[in-house]
Parts: C-alpha cells; sequence; structure tokens
C-alpha cells in the first residue's frame, strides 16, 4: 500500500499461492485532497474531490469533484455527484446523484435516492426506494417501499415498510405502520401500533398493538391494546390499558376498564359554577345528558297510579361513612334497600347485582304527578265550593226577592185593609129625648 498524488489506493487481489494480498495501485485521474480509497475500483473517477473515504469495490465510483463523502461497502454511493454523504453498507445510497447531507448504514439502505438530502436510514433496505428529502428510517427495512411519502420517521422492524406515498408518519417500534400506504401524519409507538392502517389519517397510537386493527381517520388509543378492537371507525378516544374499544363504532370516548378502575379524580370541577344540562352515568360507565325528548321514548302513558309507591317511602336523615365522606355532612335522602322492597324499578344495581343507589330523578317525577292529583282534587272540590257558594248567592237573590214580593204583597194588604176599613158605615147616636 502507497500513498500517491494524495490519495490512498489499496487493491485486493490474489497471488498464485492462493494468500491474498495487496495490489498497490493509483490512475492518473487521482488527485491530492486527504482522500483514501481501498478496494479496486473505489474512487476511480475522483479529480478534485476532498476529505472522501471509499471502502469497498466500486464505492463513490462516478464521484468527480465532490468532498467529504464516505462509501462503506460493495457499491455504496456508486454514482455519487454530491457532497457529504455517509453510506455504509452494499448499494447503500447506491443512486444517489445530487442529494446531499445523507446518511445510509445497511445494505441497500436509500438504494434508490438519486436527489433527496437530509435523509437518514439505518437498517437493511430502509428507505430503500425513497427520492425526496428529511426522510429519517432507523431499522430492518424500515420505509422500505416509500417513493414519495415526506417527512416521514420509522424506527423499528419493517416500520412503515410499505408506505409509498404517506407525508408525515412517525413510527416507533416494531411493525409499527407496516402496512400503511397513503395514510398521512399518523403516529405510532410501540410493538404493531396501527400495524393494519392502509389509508386512515390524523391517528395516534401509543402501546402494544394500540389501534392495531384500526384504518378509520383520527382516532388516539393510548395503552397496551388500547384500541384493539377499533376497525373503520373514525374520531375515536381509547385511553388505558386494555381499552379496546368496539368494532366499528366512531366519535367514543374511553377512559379505564370497568371493573379495573375504581376512583376517577378530575381537576377544575368541584367549585367551579357553570349552567348546562344534567349529566348521567349507566352502570356500564358510559356519560351522557338527561334528555325528555319524545325523539328517543316509546311506549309513553300516563303515570296514574304507578306513582303511588313513593307514598310507602321512608324519607331519612343519614351521614356517610368517613371513608366517602371525612367531613361528615348531613345528608337527606332514602335507603336503597328499603326503596328496592317497594319500588325495585327506583333501584340501580352495581356490577354485583347489589342496590346501589336510588333513580331520584324518577323519585321527582312520580312526586310530581301525586302532587298533580292532588291538585286535581282540590281543585274539584275547590269548584264544587264555588257552585255551592254560587247557588246560596242565587238562593240568597231569590230569598231577597221573595221577602221584597212579601212586602209588596203585606203593602198592598195593608192598603186595602185600609179601605175596607174606611168604606164600613159609621155608627150614627141618636139622641133620645
Amino acid at each position: 500500500m502507497r500513498t500517491r498524488l494524495g490519495v490512498i489506493v489499496v487493491g485486493i487481489v490474489f497471488v498464485a499461492s492462493g494468500q491474498q494480498g495487496f495490489a498497490q495501485t493509483c490512475d492518473t485521474f487521482c488527485k491530492p485532497g486527504n482522500n483514501v480509497a481501498l478496494s479496486d475500483e473505489a474512487l476511480r473517477n475522483l479529480t478534485t474531490g476532498q476529505n472522501n473515504t471509499a471502502l469497498g469495490a466500486f464505492t463513490l465510483f462516478t464521484t468527480t469533484t465532490n468532498s467529504n463523502n464516505t462509501a462503506t461497502g460493495y457499491d455504496a454511493l456508486y454514482f455519487n455527484a454530491a457532497d457529504n454523504n455517509t453510506a455504509t453498507g452494499a448499494s447503500a445510497l447506491f443512486g444517489n446523484r445530487t442529494g446531499g447531507n445523507n446518511t445510509a448504514m445497511g445494505a441497500n439502505a436509500l438504494l434508490n435516492d438519486q436527489s433527496g438530502s437530509g435523509n437518514t436510514a439505518v437498517g437493511y433496505n430502509a428507505l430503500s426506494h425513497y427520492n425526496d428529502d428529511s426522510g429519517t428510517a432507523v431499522g430492518f427495512e424500515a420505509l422500505m417501499n416509500n417513493s414519495t411519502g415526506f417527512g416521514n420517521t420509522a424506527t423499528g422492524y419493517q416500520a412503515l415498510s410499505s408506505n409509498t406515498s404517506g407525508d408525515g408518519n412517525a413510527g416507533f417500534g416494531y411493525f409499527t405502520l407496516e402496512s400503511n400506504k397513503t395514510g398521512s401524519s399518523n403516529t405510532a409507538f410501540g410493538y404493531g401500533a396501527l400495524t393494519t392502517n392502509v389509508s386512515g389519517s390524523n391517528n395516534t397510537a401509543y402501546g402494544h398493538f394500540a389501534l392495531i386493527n384500526a384504518t378509520g381517520n383520527s382516532n388516539v388509543a393510548v395503552g397496551s391494546l388500547a384500541g384493539n378492537n377499533l376497525t373503520s371507525g373514525s374520531n375515536n378516544i381509547d385511553i388505558g390499558a386494555n381499552v379496546v374499544g368496539v368494532a366499528g363504532e366512531a366519535k367514543t370516548i374511553r377512559i379505564g376498564t370497568q371493573g379495573t378502575q375504581s376512583s376517577t379524580f378530575v381537576a377544575g370541577i368541584s367549585g367551579v359554577a357553570v349552567t348546562g344540562r344534567q349529566v348521567v352515568i349507566t352502570s356500564a360507565g358510559k356519560l351522557g345528558v338527561a334528555t325528555s325528548s319524545a325523539r328517543f321514548k316509546r311506549a309513553i302513558r300516563p303515570m296514574d297510579k304507578a306513582s303511588e309507591a313513593i307514598l310507602a317511602l321512608n324519607p331519612v336523615t343519614f351521614r356517610y361513612k368517613k371513608a366517602i365522606d371525612p367531613d361528615s355532612t348531613p345528608q337527606f335522602g332514602l335507603v336503597a334497600e328499603e326503596v328496592e322492597k317497594i319500588a325495585p324499578e327506583l333501584v340501580v344495581y352495581d356490577e354485583n347485582g347489589e342496590a346501589f343507589t336510588v333513580r331520584y330523578e324518577a323519585v321527582n317525577a312520580m312526586l310530581l304527578n301525586e302532587f298533580l292529583k292532588e291538585h286535581r282534587k282540590a281543585t274539584a272540590e275547590q269548584c264544587k265550593v264555588e257552585a255551592q257558594a254560587r247557588a246560596i248567592q242565587e238562593l240568597k237573590g231569590l230569598v231577597a226577592n221573595q221577602q221584597k214580593q212579601i212586602e209588596k204583597l203585606t203593602a198592598g194588604l195593608q192598603k186595602v185593609s185600609d179601605e175596607v176599613e174606611l168604606a164600613k158605615p159609621r155608627a150614627q147616636v141618636v139622641a133620645n129625648d
């Protein structure tokens, strides 16, 4: 091995005995400039380029005036005509021509890149079909089929390996986003996260197999197996390990697993005054607002005597146990077990089938029905009393009229009597002599 014109060129040959030896070669096109070439045809066409290192047959073969490149491995940076590239592995950055500032480590890494710059590919076939800028792939066949997709980052075995034109995706972990082809702006962290997604966009999956079967858009899953059952639905949020969701559902938020988490603390609610509608929760943990629209009801009929059960209920005062209410605030209400004996339809049961609470909103409606029934009775009685009062008033008027008539008749009789009296002959007195 020797140095000539600033380029170290060493060719490996076989001698007659079968032992490897070194052939010291340097053609007339080699120029000064801290260049190193090891193996046949390495830096074969270099002219004025500087600070290049070529280790392996045909490495940096066509490079002439470019500088600061490092190629290690058969055919690495073979067609290179740019600066500041690093390729380690057979055919790494093989087709690169004008792209600069690329790093490829692994056989066929960035194999077909021609003009893309600022790419990083580590692993066999990583970004092997890419020809654009700012791609990052670390892992066996990571982003292997990506051709026009821009700004993707893949770290892990076959992460985003099927992606062709999807942009702005990030996959970290074994098989993350492995089937994605055209979906964009997806983020997957964890073994197998978003593996099945092909064209869905704006999904975020954190955790082992999170959103593994999802193909929709704008889903969020955080936790091992989170969103595991989601398929084509979109706009779902599943948070927590094993919060798997339901196949086909959309626009649904699920936090925690029923039976696993037993308490919920949310800041910014207690003590904050707001207006709005009543929030209710089912025994399955589903939240919603109370509705009274006929659109959501069936078998509507008058309550009638159904509300009479509340008349047998026993309202009590009480205090919750210290574990529930350390302040021991006085409470007013009913005992669910007592209500169950009278009106079980007013009781809400827990997952073990035990009486848990009372449907106070239903009690209020039943109270209203009983109040209205009594109100109607009172109204009817009032109407009766008013009718009687009117009848009495009419009788009084009749009596008054009769009294007037009697008085008139009496006056008439008195007049007649007086006239009769006046008409009687008067007695005459005869004097006797």
